[in-house]
């Protein structure tokens, strides 16, 4: 091939393996991630990106940084106002990359990328005037939700809906066992589009109301027990 006809790639390096990581996940999904696929997706050979990555989970790991310093909270102005900006930053995160939640579960090891985001969290409740012991029982009550999620007890994973007759007689099973909950579920079919949970208003529904304790507590100068 002569130097003009041959095409020049651009030298790997350990954001481009990241950054082709990150664009592969978000197309085919974590589990359909290895590191020959990527490998054959960058052009190189697998043994190739041991220099830049150590195995697949540093790959992960280096993903999770990718999408984490890459966090826009708008303007840092201090108090309630940004750290609700920054966790609906991580949240936005989180719906462009449904793989995020999954790899940050994963992880063991707070990276500097994962230090960095939660110090800027607790920095702002700082600038915000709260006390240290404040931000600290914050922080932990906030817990996930400074990466855009909220855990759940018993989550079900993703089925085919049920057929009407099948539904029907699932409800009323439930009505007649578990009345309370059903309520609640007939009340929330009834109010969202979907028929289900409306998880961006219930993750700001909880966030708002957390902040708000959080306000009120400062505002009474709240101090933990001895």
């Amino acid at each position: 091939m002569s130097a003009q006809g041959e095409t020049r790639r651009a030298p790997l390096d350990r954001a481009r393996v990241l950054a082709a990581a990150v664009a592969a996940a978000d197309r085919s999904g974590l589990d359909a991630l290895s590191m020959r696929s990527l490998a054959a997706e960058l052009g190189v050979v697998p043994m190739a990106l041991y220099k830049h990555v150590a195995d697949k989970d540093d790959l992960v790991g280096g993903m999770v940084d990718t999408v984490i310093a890459g966090y826009d909270p708008a303007d840092a102005v201090g108090g309630p106002a940004e750290v609700r900006a920054r966790i609906r930053s991580a949240r936005a995160g989180l719906l462009a990359h449904p793989w995020l939640r999954t790899a940050i579960e994963s992880r063991t090891r707070r990276t500097p990328a994962v230090l960095a985001h939660m110090d800027a969290v607790a920095g702002a409740f700082l600038r915000g005037g709260y006390s240290a012991d404040l931000t600290h029982h914050a922080m932990h009550a906030l817990g996930h939700r400074i990466w855009g999620f909220s855990p759940e007890a018993f989550e079900e994973p993703p089925a085919e809906p049920p057929s009407p007759a099948e539904r029907e007689a699932m409800l009323r099973t439930m009505a007649e066992r578990f009345p309370h909950i059903t309520a609640i579920a007939m009340d929330t079919a009834a109010r969202t589009p979907s028929g289900t949970c409306e998880p961006e208003g219930e993750f700001d529904f909880t966030l708002d109301l957390l902040l708000d304790a959080f306000e009120r507590l400062h505002a009474a100068g709240w101090t933990s027990s001895a």
